[in-house]
């Protein structure tokens, strides 16, 4: 007979936080947010933390290498998606750990040829102002020169004008060797009052560019995420079956951790993905696993050597696994299952395994409700979509800018290796969907907000820590009708405008 749960499946939006008592030390600026990222013994400190808990998710539409680069310099962590080929996966990878050390691989080019009308594009898609002009329009192609918002006004110059007549011509640029340190860049660069140093090898092909603006930037991100090299830290997803080949090329282009990805993790496929990672690499190679939403799933991918284990099956805004398959979770019930199962392990094994709930945060106080439920940290793919550092198209519909969100399992991602089901055989049907989602600005803007909003709802229940609030929790279910109550009610609002 088949087994029965006693108790709803519930979602985030059921639950409320309690006050607690909240001494004069308890205020926001005096918050920790620092979290474990992998496992570690007791009584040791564990090999990856990040000083926000939170991760961006493995997908096409979320996690590219600038997203990466912008989520480290706030302290979280995105992991790099696997649904690529393992050549440009890598390489997003090795951009992340050279970009820490100021030197940036281009991805903003044209080639002379090219219009006034491309270069708005690509400042519009990207949110850069420098664009490199090379022969070929590519980066490593020979410079020929720089754009800049400073060598064109829109409203004096024809779209169609090339790219040739107007930008600055490598004759005229400041530029360096490729040999250039990075102190000796900074010294050209203030020196000379450049905003930006092209690095070109012997056959003045673009090698790297230094900006300014970075060496500015990494002087003032004192909570960056960074390795013992200072460079910024990132994750890559992997699937469980090319890892063989994928696991050696991700981590020699230097990835510091890597996440099982796939749409459900207890399996035995996820077993033998981690048991070849640890036999190869040994503990030297952090590896988290999932999804699981019980504590059956948890102590099989702890006792797996899973690092960390994901929890959340068809809770994310662009999942309809449930629909589809009526499999999965509320994820509220599914992070409070685990998390009395990570703790009953740490207590018998004295090893701590982090649980990071990937999926169903809508608000921003979810995030302070699942860390309270005992998530180490949360994984993100909606939110962080919405940023201008994210790989899609930013888009006007009807007046308002939005920009593109699919999921993993849509026929737009195809990315059927997530699914495992053994030998060749491929996904016949999507379990996501292709969207679009409401335009927000900047990363740093949004991830402060949201993590102000933690750290004070954190104050109000007396806690300065994670472990802390975990402790000191006081979590109500909600009723529909006290739902409604929570917001704005029986007036008539003013319109913003």
């Amino acid at each position: 007979m088949a087994f029965y749960y006693e108790e709803p499946s519930r979602t985030f939006s059921e639950y409320l936080l309690v006050p607690g008592y909240s001494s004069t030390r308890c205020i926001p600026s005096e918050v920790s947010l620092k979290t474990p990222l992998v496992r570690f013994a007791r009584g040791e400190e564990p090999a990856l933390s990040i000083q926000i808990p939170m991760v961006s998710a493995i997908m096409q539409s979320v996690s590219d290498d600038r997203l990466a680069v912008a989520l480290a310099q706030e302290g979280g962590l995105s992991f790099i998606y696997g649904s690529q080929s393992i050549e440009d996966q890598s390489e997003m990878i090795r951009r992340v750990k050279r970009y820490r050390a100021g030197f940036v691989v281009s991805d903003s080019n044209v080639s002379p040829d090219m219009t006034l009308q491309d270069v708005l594009r690509i400042t519009e898609q990207t949110g850069h102002s420098t664009i490199a002009v090379t022969e070929d329009g590519k980066a490593g192609g020979r410079l020929l020169g720089i754009v800049t918002n400073k060598d064109y006004r829109v409203s004096r110059m024809e779209p169609d004008m090339k790219v040739s007549e107007f930008m600055t011509k490598f004759e005229d640029l400041i530029y360096a060797d490729e040999d250039t340190t990075l102190k000796e860049a900074n010294d050209i660069i203030w020196d000379h009052k450049i905003n930006c140093l092209p690095l070109v090898n012997k056959k003045q092909e673009l090698v790297y560019l230094v900006f300014r603006k970075d060496y500015d930037r990494h002087k003032k991100n004192e909570h960056e995420s960074i390795d013992a090299s200072k460079r910024y830290l990132v994750g890559a997803g992997i699937n469980t079956r090319d890892y063989a080949e994928r696991v050696p090329a991700l981590l020699e282009a230097g990835a510091d951790v890597l996440c099982i990805d796939s749409s459900e993790g207890f399996t035995e496929w996820q077993k033998i993905t981690l048991d070849y990672i640890k036999k190869n690499y040994g503990d030297k190679v952090k590896v988290g696993a999932g999804n699981v939403v019980d504590a059956e799933g948890f102590r099989f991918l702890a006792d797996a050597g899973a690092d960390f284990v994901k929890i959340g099956i068809g809770g994310g805004a662009i999942c309809i696994t449930r629909e589809q398959k009526g499999i999965g979770r509320g994820q509220a019930t599914a992070v409070i299952e685990v998390a009395k199962a990570r703790d009953e392990y740490y207590k018998e094994t004295g090893i701590y395994v982090p649980i990071c709930s990937d999926g169903g945060i809508v608000h921003d106080y979810h995030v302070t409700l699942a860390l309270a439920m005992g998530a180490d940290f949360v994984m993100l793919g909606r939110y962080f979509a919405r940023f201008d550092e994210s790989p899609t198209k930013k888009v006007n519909i009807n007046g308002s800018y939005m920009k593109e969100y699919w999921g993993e399992g849509s026929a737009r991602a195809r990315n059927w290796q997530r699914y495992d089901m053994g030998g060749d055989k491929k996904l016949s049907f999507e379990e996501g969907v292709d969207s679009f989602v409401p335009y927000a600005g900047s990363l740093k803007d949004n991830v402060n907000l949201t993590l102000s909003k933690v750290r004070s709802t954190m104050c109000n229940c007396g806690a300065l820590t994670i472990p802390e609030l975990q402790a000191k929790a006081k979590i109500t279910l909600v009723s529909s009708t006290s739902i409604v109550e929570g917001g704005a009610h029986d007036v008539m609002l003013r319109d913003k405008r």
